[in-house]
């Protein structure tokens, strides 16, 4: 057990060790988080997680995390940005660009180089090792969204920032472009200094919102998230969110591109979270060609994998029907949707087959689908 003496220097020695192993930020937290277990029950009890139903489960282990880990002390929290480092020149005008292009798909940012599971958990046993060498058995658990933590809270109790509207966290130094990990041990260490909030009256990102699923400041309806429908929902899109998804076939980044605080976005300088094979910017009418072959192939390593390929042809769908809907698509660009959809369909599933359909039919409504930008909110000065 660490003496009441040395209790600063082993935190100094903490962030020293996060930081040789690509960590940009550490602090530490009680595992007491105050006011958690009301805030969870509200949320689920108004049904805004939606299908995830495990967010409804063990919410004494989520409010508490004494009693997901008997005997812990402390929560160790670490920050580990993934901006790939290869988007040279302003990346928000490039994801803008991006967005805006109808005929090719859209993949979130954070999913386009190796599963971050995989490379924080790596990372993070090799801290808690580190640890139990220097300061003998500390009894560690790593947390990389694989139980029931509730990290935001822990990240901002710890002081690595704090909550943002859009409900992710927010730093001074880094925006909001970076994954969380915990370790939880039972060791005592003090607390990090919790920071203040700077959001202000900034509304940016609810205002961005294309399915406007920030309902109030602090507050996400994850039913009408394009992330979570198009990752954690495994059934039909509701049709009336399809035409505001546009081209984002696997998550959105619309309430981070538009925060101001990520002008202060750090690129990663890990070879994992460089895009690999071209998930970002393919056309949609290549990608809706892809037997599942080679939807393994070229997800194979990455978090896209996890929906599997029935999901990512769903994803696809909604996108190919938006893109047929938008004007600025030439007579080529609408005949090899037309071309691919018909015939995927031949072999899909019954969910899918639904979203083609729509999407064939799509075509001849011009403008629905698109978000378009100058109707963006522009970006604030920082409070």
């Amino acid at each position: 057990m660490p003496s009441i003496l040395n209790q600063s220097d082993r935190v100094s020695q903490l962030r020293q060790w996060a930081f040789d192993l690509g960590f940009v930020n550490l602090g530490i937290a009680s595992p007491k988080i105050p006011g958690a277990k009301e805030g969870l029950a509200a949320w689920t009890t108004a049904n805004h997680h939606g299908d995830m139903h495990y967010m409804a489960v063990n919410q004494a282990l989520r409010a508490d995390p004494m009693e997901l880990r008997p005997g812990t002390q402390s929560v160790i929290t670490v920050m580990l940005p993934y901006l790939p480092a290869t988007d040279g020149g302003d990346w928000v005008d490039t994801a803008w660009s991006a967005i805006d292009n109808t005929k090719d798909g859209y993949v979130s940012l954070y999913a386009r180089g190796r599963d971050y599971h995989k490379v924080m958990r790596g990372r993070l046993k090799q801290l808690a090792a580190t640890i139990a060498k220097a300061w003998g058995d500390s009894n560690a658990r790593v947390f990389v969204d694989s139980a029931p933590v509730l990290e935001v809270e822990l990240a901002a109790l710890s002081g690595l920032g704090w909550r943002g509207k859009h409900t992710l966290l927010l730093s001074r130094e880094q925006g909001s472009m970076f994954f969380l990990g915990e370790i939880f041990v039972d060791l005592a260490l003090p607390p990090t200094e919790v920071l203040s909030a700077h959001c202000g009256s900034c509304t940016r990102c609810i205002d961005v919102c294309p399915t406007k699923a920030i309902v109030a400041p602090y507050r996400l309806d994850a039913r009408r998230c394009i992330s979570y429908l198009t990752i954690e929902n495994k059934g039909e899109i509701p049709l009336e969110m399809r035409p505001a998804i546009g081209n984002r076939i696997y998550g959105c980044d619309d309430c981070q591109l538009i925060c101001p605080w990520n002008k202060y976005a750090q690129k990663s300088l890990l070879d994992d979270f460089q895009p690999r094979k071209g998930l970002g910017g393919r056309p949609l009418s290549e990608m809706m060609g892809w037997s599942q072959e080679q939807f393994e192939a070229y997800t194979e390593g990455t978090a896209i994998r996890r929906i599997g390929f029935e999901l990512w042809q769903r994803n696809l769908a909604v996108a190919c029907g938006n893109a047929l809907a938008d004007i600025q698509l030439n007579v080529q660009e609408r005949s090899d949707l037309r071309a691919v959809l018909v015939h995927q369909r031949k072999g899909a599933s019954a969910l899918v087959a639904e979203h083609m359909d729509w999407a064939l039919a799509r075509e001849g409504i011009p403008g629905e689908s698109r978000f378009v930008r100058q109707n963006r909110p522009p970006v604030a000065e920082l409070d």
